[in-house]
């Protein structure tokens, strides 16, 4: 699950909220175990994504750099080339 998590800051453009709800939920999966947690345990997951979720807002936020943007095309391009060599052609399929 943790490898759904991806870089979120210094983009261009940003991170949008959706992308950062995303990353969250897929945070609090990962901890807790579960994907779908129970009528149960329902209320607390989501409490625990969206307390996550405001902290990376608030951490995104709150970041300074003198780094130039980066590009998700490019960055996507180079994860494609990676994957084409360690796993062949089959992966760009």
């Amino acid at each position: 699950m943790c490898r759904n998590i991806h870089r979120l800051y210094n983009y261009e453009p940003p991170a949008t909220e959706d992308e950062v709800r995303e990353a969250a939920l897929q945070y609090v999966r990962k901890i807790s175990g579960s994907t779908h947690p129970s009528a149960a345990n329902r209320a607390a997951f989501d409490r625990a994504v969206e307390a996550v979720a405001a902290a990376t807002g608030e951490l995104l936020g709150s970041l300074t750099t003198t780094a130039p943007p980066r590009s998700r095309e490019e960055d996507a391009a180079r994860a494609r080339e990676r994957a084409r060599s360690r796993y062949g052609d089959a992966a760009s399929a």
